[in-house]
């Protein structure tokens, strides 16, 4: 995808919106994916993609809840993704790919946070299976319509929690103890070195990475938490109403990656971690080259699909 010839983005921060990033930005004839873009941020990025011209696909495992939220928003489809079922994110890809349509930006946008210990898939832990293995496998198996128009942007949303990624390498799904936090924060410390190693190995080929920090934003993101938790926290007040300075709306929070995704200013950039509009930091040191590394060949053994070696 080239952008370059696309206006400049100077002046973008924390309480920019997603219109505001793409403002005289042209997406006509581009085709992008955003996981989970029905939902919070998802539909904010959904909705600003849209209006900027592009084609969006939304796969979503509640597909009827997607259709209902994405009514009336042109240029907009649906299908059918559960991202903790390796078989289904198989399915979805063999479908994108079966259209032969090339894809520009794939936001890599669902996930769960602090949920109750869950097993997925082989008994694995669900923040990690969902937030990075279904992520992991889709980008994989989609990688020749991410290659097929010379090149894409691929966003990932981590948080804040995984600015220094710790990634538990002697029980990874959490079997002797779990804490839904401590899983969560290994789930987006996953995402950043993800988003690392796949700009390192894409770049020949045209296609850039960057993780994405969206913020402090109140969505459906937190419904593993109750109310009580989270006043504690002291984030909402009783009557469920954002006290910390930090929060802002979801239109807001996706501007990051809406501007991660599209920016001209990083047509020869990326595997950069990104937070109010700009690239805070890169982790391509000894040590995180080394953790990011370990993490593919790991997430490759446990789905069976790496685009870059042997695979199914």
């Amino acid at each position: 995808m080239t952008l370059s010839d696309q206006p400049d983005d100077l002046g973008f921060g924390i309480d920019s919106t997603a219109t505001e990033v793409l403002a005289g930005i042209d997406l006509s004839g581009r085709f992008a994916i955003v996981t989970g873009g029905y939902s919070g941020l998802g539909l904010a990025t959904t909705r600003a993609l849209a209006a900027a011209g592009a084609r969006v696909l939304v796969p979503a495992r509640r597909t009827d809840v997607a259709r209902e939220a994405l009514a009336g928003i042109p240029g907009v489809e649906v299908d059918e993704l559960d991202l903790a079922d390796l078989g289904s994110v198989r399915n979805f890809a063999d479908r994108v790919l079966d259209a032969g349509r090339p894809i520009d930006i794939l936001i890599n946008n669902a996930g769960i946070m602090a949920a109750p210990l869950t097993r997925v898939g082989e008994g694995w832990e669900a923040q990690f299976a969902t937030n990075h293995l279904g992520h992991y496998a889709l980008v994989n198996r989609l990688w020749p319509a991410l290659t097929a128009d010379g090149g894409a942007r691929v966003v990932v949303l981590a948080s804040g929690a995984g600015e220094t990624p710790r990634i538990n390498w002697d029980d990874v799904h959490f079997e002797n103890g779990y804490d839904k936090w401590a899983a969560y924060s290994q789930s987006k410390s996953a995402n950043i070195l993800f988003a690392a190693e796949l700009d390192r190995l894409g770049r020949a080929a045209g296609v850039r990475a960057f993780s994405v920090n969206p913020g402090y934003i109140l969505t459906p993101l937190q419904r593993h938490l109750s109310k009580e938790e989270m006043v504690g926290a002291g984030w909402i007040d009783e009557n469920g109403t954002a006290l910390l300075p930090e929060f802002r709306a979801p239109e807001q929070g996706a501007a990051t990656q809406v501007w991660a995704a599209t920016s001209p200013r990083l047509a020869d950039a990326g595997g950069g971690y990104c937070q109010a509009c700009a690239v805070v930091r890169t982790f391509d040191g000894p040590a995180d080259r080394e953790a990011a590394e370990r993490l593919w060949a790991l997430s490759a053994e446990l789905t069976g699909v790496d685009a870059f070696g042997k695979s199914e």
